[in-house]
């Protein structure tokens, strides 16, 4: 079963500590996800991230068809990384690291997600198609909405946004 890996960076200019404590704010998922997802926390969202937080939301990612997704916040070092795994959801396997490095005016921030889709030889057919322009689509979005949010970074050529 093949096993599918996103990749992407994004340099802010704001301090360390600002992107910290936006990105281990559970509640700043919904501002960086686009509106037709119908993104909505159900619970775990009442703290910033540690590990072992479990939290529920509902996602609407294809055709409105409205999904239970619930990750746990399995490793956490303070402004430095932290892990979120899919315990139930819409893939069958979605382990997602989040690196944040201070460097010359500002931040970067890397996200590497391994990520498997359910229904066996059935999604690796609709993978190239549907799932990868999706999440590709979502990450360009949270990257525009990061850069209205903190304003661009000076050097956006060295951006990368790869799926493989």
């Amino acid at each position: 079963m093949k096993i599918y890996t996103l990749q992407a960076k994004q340099k802010l200019p704001i301090s360390l500590q600002e992107a910290w404590d936006f990105l281990s704010d559970p509640r700043n998922l919904k501002t960086i996800t686009p509106d037709y997802m119908g993104f909505k926390i159900l619970s775990g969202a009442d703290r910033k991230m540690y590990a072992g937080q479990i939290i529920q939301y509902i996602v609407t990612p294809v055709a409105g068809i409205k999904t239970k997704w619930v990750t746990e916040i399995t490793h956490t070092a303070d402004k430095e990384y932290f892990v979120d795994e899919q315990r139930f959801g819409p893939y069958a396997l979605w382990h997602h690291k989040h690196f944040i490095k201070e460097i010359p005016g500002g931040v970067e921030m890397e996200d590497i997600i391994d990520y498997k889709v359910p229904f066996g030889i059935l999604g690796q057919l609709v993978h190239p198609f549907l799932v990868k322009p999706k999440l590709k689509e979502i990450f360009d979005y949270r990257e525009k909405k990061l850069i209205e949010l903190f304003g661009d970074f000076k050097s956006q050529k060295e951006k990368q946004v790869e799926l493989v």
